[in-house]
């Protein structure tokens, strides 16, 4: 972990241990705490642009991990609580406890470690089978811009989180959309709504119940940068700012 290198990886500054059983990594600081703190606390909030920047951030990281180092690495544990904040709002992926290295020419592998309920391919939670198509970012992506987690008390018997935003992203998308990023007397309602939309699309693109049929980090990671530059230029932003700690 100390040898990959990315700006949207938490960095491992080093180790430490004593002559017992404590060990610890020493990793770099985030101020800004998860995106799960922003995503749920009653006085903090993030805008479109803001939630579209952070998963082009983690978008990235896992390129890297899956495709851009020697090693594929496969986090296997995907979720809000992993994703870490810099002062600047730029996003880490953190927490590599489950992480898994496939080997040269291995494309996937099996283990007994299981992540956390709700943020699991099919694949891994039923038979273990570990391949960089199981760090199903389309859950992150539906989680962060509907603020409903995969384990809510709604989703019971078939319903789930990515069944009941397919259901109704064909007929009424208004009602996928966290109700704190959709206001109708903003003079950029239906730009905003379509680009969320075409972000659930990219996010069900993401879930496939096949691992074979869901698209690669590579191309979800130019999928989002052309969805974020659509929504800047149809705004009228003139530069894509990081915006500080701000309020609804």
């Amino acid at each position: 972990m100390r040898n990959i290198r990315h700006r949207n990886l938490v960095k491992i500054i080093s180790s430490c241990t004593n002559n017992m059983d404590f060990k610890a990594l020493v990793l770099e600081l985030m101020p800004n705490g998860s995106l799960q703190k922003w995503l749920y606390s009653h006085n903090l909030f993030l805008d479109v642009v803001q939630r579209l920047n952070i998963m082009e951030d983690v978008a990235s990281a896992l390129e890297y991990l899956h495709q851009g180092y020697s090693t594929p690495i496969v986090h296997c544990d995907l979720k809000p609580s992993n994703i870490l904040l810099d002062e600047d709002m730029v996003a880490h992926v953190g927490d590599f406890g489950i992480a898994k290295l496939l080997g040269e020419g291995e494309d996937m592998r099996q283990t007994m470690t299981l992540a956390t309920i709700g943020y699991m391919a099919p694949e891994y939670g039923s038979e273990g089978i570990v391949s960089t198509r199981c760090d199903v970012f389309g859950i992150l992506l539906m989680e962060t811009f509907t603020r409903k987690k995969p384990t809510d008390e709604m989703f019971v018997g078939e319903l789930n989180l990515k069944l009941w935003v397919k259901e109704l992203l064909a007929h009424a998308p208004i009602r996928v959309v966290d109700a704190n990023l959709m206001n109708r007397e903003d003079k950029h309602f239906v730009v905003k709504l379509t680009c969320i939309s075409s972000i659930m699309e990219l996010s069900l693109a993401c879930t496939e119940d096949s691992p074979e049929d869901r698209i690669n980090m590579r191309d979800a990671l130019s999928m989002l940068k052309k969805i974020k530059k659509k929504l800047l230029k149809n705004i009228g932003a003139e530069r894509n700012t990081r915006c500080e700690i701000s309020f609804p």
